[in-house]
């Protein structure tokens, strides 16, 4: 039986999927005492495919980024599921950091972050709430336009 955050994604229309494998010589999380670290999370949908491609400010939208955010934000849950069993151990999401693939001008990144916020607050209500940070960067792996990563306090 799903506990109350799962059924809270259900009611949403979320269906959590298994987390990618780490491409590299790191893991997908960490937990050390009460907290779980988590390594960053590309804009893949559940079938592997980026959500959105490219860079903020030339060829990807504010709303097309912040979908993928949100994406990246589904991909986070995944991995604090798989550490966990349960997202009902969540006692708080302590912070998130997003980096946004964009030109030099692009200011907009904190609007692309709200995307993977939004999901956060929307799951866990309160306890969703987090420090953030959000960086434009000259490039991501496969030309994601978003990573998201987090820090998140367990039971």
């Amino acid at each position: 039986m799903a506990g109350t955050i799962e059924q809270k994604l259900v009611a949403l229309g979320i269906t959590l999927h298994e987390p990618a494998s780490p491409v590299a010589n790191y893991v997908g999380f960490v937990r050390t005492g009460n907290l779980l670290f988590l390594s960053g999370q590309l804009c893949f949908n559940p079938e592997g495919k980026l959500i959105a491609k490219g860079k903020l400010g030339a060829d990807v939208t504010i709303e097309q980024g912040s979908a993928a955010a949100r994406g990246c934000a589904l991909n986070l849950l995944a991995q604090v599921k798989a550490a966990l069993g349960d997202l009902d151990k969540v006692v708080r999401v302590v912070r998130l950091g997003g980096f946004i693939n964009s030109t030099p001008d692009f200011v907009d990144g904190p609007k692309v972050m709200n995307g993977a916020s939004d999901l956060m607050v929307e799951a866990f209500g309160d306890r969703g709430r987090h420090a953030r940070s959000t960086v434009g960067v000259a490039s991501l792996p496969a030309d994601a336009a978003v990573e998201v990563e987090g820090l998140f306090e367990v039971a």
